[in-house]
């Protein structure tokens, strides 16, 4: 709690958790609730990877509604999904249940990428309770052949409490696919299925997970094909479902990235072009709220997020006509296209779609919230 009150007076904009990595994982309800308490009263917020996004989802969304109102302070959710191919087509649940908490008066708020898969650690295939410890204890689980024998197991059969079988989720191994590796000799899997991996090492899929994570120290970069396109497009149509690209800032020249998720680079101009443009799922005035007053205002920043006098001049010009994606799963490296200009802080830094080596950016720190 002391951490968390330095972190608001030094100007965060609130608490945020993953609930559903090791080892934040371990963390209990009561305890994120007492620590949700010291960041609303700095008018902060509370953000969270809620615990669950497949079998146990609605339990997950419920606890994320739990802190928001015991604590009292507004709740976002990262990533806002319905995962694994049986639980495709029950978006409409987890939208009514956050719904119904809005009614009531619960502020709560999520985002999403517009993607039917997702990435995070290849790790995330192992069930957590062999990630308690050290990574350094971690790989030495998994080079313990019983171990083996009993995540091989796991994976296969269940575990009673382990709701997030990713290689379940995703239909199989086929479903998993390497993204990011650090060992020069782990560079060629990057982009490939782990079916695919394990037959060109001559090993079982299972062992030739644990052999590259025990290669990696224990962690590593995957995407996981676990979403329906229904289900993105139900949860895109919320109002109070924002984009978020979840990727990081990256250029092809960044090789320890490897093959990371298109998102990394097509996720905003994927919304405008695809889904607005093409599928028409939601209008462009509507689309483009989602990305920067939406935002702006959850975050509390008062003076971002609208084209308005005294407003930052933080302006993005594009082409509606031409504004596209280019990255894929298989090639995700790739720019995209349609978008001109980009004012930061009234300083131009994309000219004619170059960047013209202007860096005005600066840390944006929690200033309270809009009414």
């Amino acid at each position: 709690k002391a951490l968390v009150e330095q972190a608001m007076q030094e100007g965060a904009i609130g608490l945020s958790s993953g609930l559903i990595y090791p080892p934040n994982s371990f963390a209990q309800t009561e305890e994120m609730i007492e620590l949700a308490k010291v960041a609303a009263q700095h008018g902060g917020i509370y953000a969270s990877h809620i615990r669950s996004e497949s079998d146990t989802s609605l339990a997950a969304i419920d606890e994320a509604i739990k802190i928001s109102e015991q604590a009292g302070l507004p709740t976002h959710i990262f990533h806002f999904k319905k995962y694994g191919r049986a639980n495709w087509g029950r978006m409409n649940e987890q939208v009514a249940r956050i719904q119904a908490a809005r009614d009531r008066g619960v502020e709560i708020t999520a985002d999403q990428y517009p993607y039917i898969a997702a990435m995070t650690g290849l790790e995330m295939c192992i069930p957590p309770k062999y990630m308690e410890g050290t990574s350094e204890e971690f790989v030495a689980k998994l080079r313990d052949p019983k171990v083996r024998a009993e995540i091989r197991q796991a994976i296969e059969r269940g575990l009673p409490g382990w709701g997030d079988n990713e290689v379940k989720s995703v239909g199989g191994w086929h479903g998993v696919m390497a993204a990011a590796f650090q060992k020069p000799e782990n560079k060629k899997y990057e982009g490939l299925r782990m079916d695919a991996i394990a037959k060109a090492m001559g090993k079982d899929p299972l062992d030739a997970l644990c052999d590259l994570l025990v290669s990696e120290g224990g962690s590593a970069d995957a995407v996981y094909f676990g979403m329906s396109e229904p289900d993105v497009r139900l949860a895109m149509q919320q109002p109070w479902v924002g984009v978020g690209s979840d990727g990081s800032a990256v250029t092809p020249e960044m090789t320890f990235v490897g093959k990371p998720h298109p998102r990394f680079y097509g996720t905003f101009p994927r919304v405008l072009g695809y889904y607005v443009r093409e599928q028409k799922v939601l209008t462009l005035p509507e689309a483009i709220r989602k990305m920067t007053s939406f935002s702006a205002q959850l975050n509390g920043l008062a003076d971002r997020g609208l084209l308005r006098p005294g407003m930052a001049a933080d302006i993005t010009v594009f082409d509606p006509n031409t504004v596209a994606d280019k990255a894929t799963f298989e090639d995700p490296l790739k720019y995209s296209v349609g978008i001109e200009y980009v004012v930061v802080n009234g300083t131009v830094v994309l000219s004619k779609g170059q960047h013209t080596g202007s860096k005005p950016g600066r840390v944006l720190r929690g200033r309270g919230r809009l009414p």
